[in-house]
């Protein structure tokens, strides 16, 4: 099944081409510094981004036309996204992608039924990645979205959330793991707070940091050799978050000793958020020796 037959395979050519469907400065095997521009440029689209993210904002309904995807929960509609998601790699030439678990496959009634939906799209993925030479490049757990998120994941005041946490970042890292992922990101979302007045700051800063220990020792556990990597996240949708900028994980992962673990994954939209400018954010990351990987989303 061809789910975008009316778009060709989208090629160089060059920096006069009228053709909006072309890159017009990204030739991928152009040598620069004795590396092609796609090994010093290893670009990957997002599963949620490209897939599941209908544009709908705070004032209206989502206008994204996506075809392939009929709105429910089947295991068939998850599976024709995969499809879908494949198709689009290979006509940008994309060799990379990277994924949210809860973008893959919905949320079951039980975490056994999460985790049967996920398994279940972890072997499309291992079988689309092998038919089309594509790679993971890293995955993440969904820690935000599901209202049991709505006090933070790993520093939320509920002991039962911290641990359904945990098992999503398990069952995460392990489909990470099983398709080759080169790395595995923390994307917080919601490891904040939005009033002193019922926060126990040190005590919630102190479960962040034993959740990425457990995350280290799992690793460890299962020879994952993939890169760790935690991505700053400010303002969103706390009003103070644990997270907030690429100094400030920097400083709690050396408080924590944990600097030795993790890389950064740098996005612009966050950089903004922050006060900052994504040059100031990745030159403070790579200072330190922790930059991991890019985040090329404008947040618009």
């Amino acid at each position: 099944m061809t789910f975008f037959p009316e778009v060709p395979e989208i090629t160089y050519q060059g920096p006069d081409s009228r053709e909006p469907l072309s890159f017009r400065y990204y030739q991928s095997s152009e040598k620069i510094e004795g590396r092609t521009m796609r090994e010093h440029l290893r670009f990957s689209a997002a599963f949620w981004h490209t897939m599941r993210n209908g544009l709908a904002d705070p004032f209206g309904a989502p206008t994204a036309s996506m075809p392939w995807d009929d709105g429910s929960d089947s295991r068939a509609n998850a599976e024709r996204r995969i499809h879908a998601f494949f198709e689009f790699l290979e006509k940008l030439g994309l060799e990379f992608y990277c994924f949210h678990d809860r973008d893959l496959a919905s949320e079951g009634r039980t975490v056994d039924e999460s985790i049967r939906n996920l398994d279940q799209m972890v072997d499309v993925l291992a079988r689309c990645q092998a038919q089309h030479g594509r790679k993971l490049l890293w995955g993440t757990a969904c820690l935000f979205h599901h209202p049991r998120y709505v006090h933070g994941a790993a520093t939320s005041c509920s002991v039962d959330v911290f641990a359904h946490a945990a098992t999503q970042v398990r069952r995460a890292m392990d489909a990470t793991h099983r398709l080759g992922g080169e790395g595995y990101v923390f994307w917080g979302g919601r490891e904040g707070y939005s009033s002193l007045l019922n926060t126990d700051m040190p005590r919630e800063r102190e479960h962040l940091a034993r959740f990425l220990q457990m995350a280290v020792e799992y690793r460890r556990a299962i020879d994952f050799r993939g890169q760790l990597l935690i991505e700053p996240k400010p303002m969103e949708p706390s009003t103070h978050q644990y997270d907030f900028d690429v100094a400030t994980c920097l400083s709690f992962l050396r408080e924590h000793g944990l600097l030795d673990e993790f890389k950064l994954n740098v996005e612009t939209n966050h950089a903004t958020l922050a006060g900052h400018s994504m040059e100031h954010e990745l030159q403070t990351a790579a200072a330190a020796g922790a930059l991991g990987s890019i985040d090329a989303n404008m947040g618009h």
